[in-house]
C-alpha cells in the first residue's frame, strides 16, 4: 500500500470567495469600449473620416 510521502508539498486549494458578484463593477457597467476611437484628440480630419465611414448609405 503506497501513500504520499510527508516531504512532498501539496498544492493549496483555491479559496472560496463569498462576496456578492453584483456589488463589483463589470466592464459592461462602464462606457469604455462603446464606439470611441483612441488617438483622435480633436483632429478634424479624423472626425471627418469617422463621419464618412459611419454614414448610412442612404445619406450619400
Amino acid at each position: 500500500m503506497s501513500t504520499a510521502s510527508a516531504s512532498e508539498p501539496r498544492k493549496p486549494k483555491p479559496a472560496l470567495i463569498f462576496d456578492d458578484p453584483l456589488d463589483q463593477q463589470s466592464s459592461d457597467d462602464t462606457d469604455r469600449g462603446w464606439g470611441e476611437r483612441p488617438g483622435t484628440d480633436g483632429d478634424s480630419a479624423a472626425d471627418l473620416k469617422r463621419f464618412l465611414d459611419e454614414k448610412p448609405p442612404h445619406h450619400i
